[in-house]
Formats: C-alpha cells, structure tokens, sequence
C-alpha cells in the first residue's frame, strides 16, 4: 500500500533560480538533484506559474523573436500578456483583492 502520509515540500520547491537556473550558455537548464525528486513537475510548475515565472516566458519570448519563430504581432501581443499577468501577480493587487472581499 502506498505511504499516504503528507510531508512539506523542500525548501526549495518553486524557488525559479534554484529549480530552474540560468546557465552559463543563457539557457534555463533543471539541476541534476532537481531531476531526481518525486515532486519535481509540481515544483518546476509552481515556479513557472509564480512572479518570478514571468521572467523565463519574457526570455522564451525573446529568443524565439529574435530566431524569427514569432513575427512582431504575435510577439506584442504576448508581451501585452505577460504584463497582465505582472500586474495581477503584484502583492499590492493580491492584498487590494482580499479588503475588497472583506468589505462586501
């Protein structure tokens, strides 16, 4: 029977410069001990999808613009999504969000 028992995730679970470095070559590469770990798809997942996460699609952006696999239309218009999605990331909004609950 599998072991049902829940237990924290590591200190560096979702941490983007810990499980998802940038390296010497100006590519993201996961570390070899990241690869090993029985959480590593929800731990690589969480940290694409945090602020931080915004970053790596920005740079993805960027190198597939610059190869010419993204024309300018379609390059603006991911930017333009990538900025939204800065903007409801922000602590600021998370924190405006929760007092406008609490007031209604």
């Amino acid at each position: 029977m599998a072991d049902l028992k829940l237990k924290a995730p590591p200190g560096c679970f979702a941490s983007i410069e810990k499980v998802f470095p940038l390296g010497s070559d100006g590519l993201r590469q996961t570390p070899p001990e990241c690869l090993e770990c029985d959480i590593k798809t929800e731990c690589l997942r969480a940290a694409l999808n945090a602020q931080q996460g915004v970053a790596v699609h920005e740079e993805r952006l960027a190198r597939s613009y610059q190869a010419g696999h993204v024309g300018f239309l379609e390059r603006w218009a991911q930017q333009k999504e990538l900025e939204q999605r800065k903007k409801a990331n922000s602590r600021w909004r998370r924190f405006r969000m929760r007092f406008q609950h609490h007031d209604r």
